[in-house]
């Protein structure tokens, strides 16, 4: 008898930057080790949906992910406008931070944490 594994894949990757910066995030902040981190979308901001960034722990409805060794969440609803985004960490003179590259997005705001589809 075999039993059948259905394996997720993720829909956002982390680039380098965004990995050693959530990991150091982590370790700042000595969270156990049931957080992971939340990415998803909230309604709000001046392109009407903002992006959700932050460790939490697992709600029901969540899609669990290991990426890159980041145990990351979102709930299931959020992959259809995440599918294939990708999450950098700049940390220039002329900007900080996190940013979203994310192909589903019909239009942004100038601070990059806002979107519309």
């Amino acid at each position: 008898m075999s039993a059948i594994v259905e394996t997720l894949t993720a829909p956002v990757t982390f680039t380098e930057g965004a990995v050693k910066e959530l990991f150091k995030l982590k370790d700042q902040q000595e969270l156990s080790d049931d957080f992971g981190l939340r990415v998803g979308v909230e309604g709000g901001g001046c392109s009407g949906m903002n992006y959700v960034l932050g460790f939490d722990q697992k709600k029901d409805g969540d899609q669990e992910f290991m990426i890159d060794g980041i145990k990351t969440y979102m709930h299931k609803a959020h992959g259809l406008y995440l599918a294939g985004m990708q999450i950098d960490f700049q940390d220039g003179l002329n900007a900080r931070g996190f940013t979203f590259n994310n192909p589903n997005a019909a239009s942004t705001c100038g601070c990059g944490t806002s979107f519309s589809v």
